[in-house]
């Protein structure tokens, strides 16, 4: 295992990505599960709650609309949901994406900076200066204090036995 090229030039080189408290959860079979503390490599749903504003929950009511957001992810995506605890570095993870998914991923630094980038776009990643050491909650499960969200027993929200609080 060989550090990857260019990686200690990158701008998150270094930083630590990290969930932000949303509700998460773990669906399907095992994919590639690379045998790492808090990683079941299975696929990973993430429910966000919808806000309305008052013309907007009348008309939301009158059409039955869901009232939260669940957004799938890929495998690749899941993976590195799963990875971005708050305890491993950018560089880190970006070395386990490419030994499990080798030529699939790559450009492995570019593509994981991208995603990383997506997720703090929808505020579901932060990029932490140090590691985050249970500071909040980022394991399955949780309903966040500024959300509502009805119970759904469709999902897996175990924590696993490794998994950090």
């Amino acid at each position: 295992m060989s550090e990857l090229a260019g990686i200690e030039d990158h701008p998150l080189h270094g930083h630590y990505p990290c969930r932000t408290p949303v509700w998460w959860a773990r669906t399907s079979t095992v994919g590639k599960d690379p045998g790492l503390r808090g990683v079941s490599g299975r696929k990973i749903v993430i429910r966000i709650a919808k806000t309305f504003g008052r013309i907007e929950g009348w008309v939301a009511t009158l059409l039955r609309a869901p009232r939260e957001l669940r957004r799938p992810l890929d495998e690749m995506n899941s993976m590195l949901w799963e990875l971005a605890d708050g305890s491993r570095t950018f560089g880190e993870i970006c070395q386990i994406m490419d030994d499990l998914y080798h030529e699939e991923i790559a450009p492995v630094i570019q593509r994981t900076a991208t995603a990383v980038g997506l997720f703090q776009r929808n505020n579901l990643m932060l990029l932490l200066e140090e590691p985050l050491n249970n500071r909040w909650f980022v394991g399955p499960g949780k309903v966040p204090e500024h959300q509502i969200l009805e119970e759904n027993s469709d999902y897996d929200t175990a924590p696993l036995s490794d998994e950090a609080p």
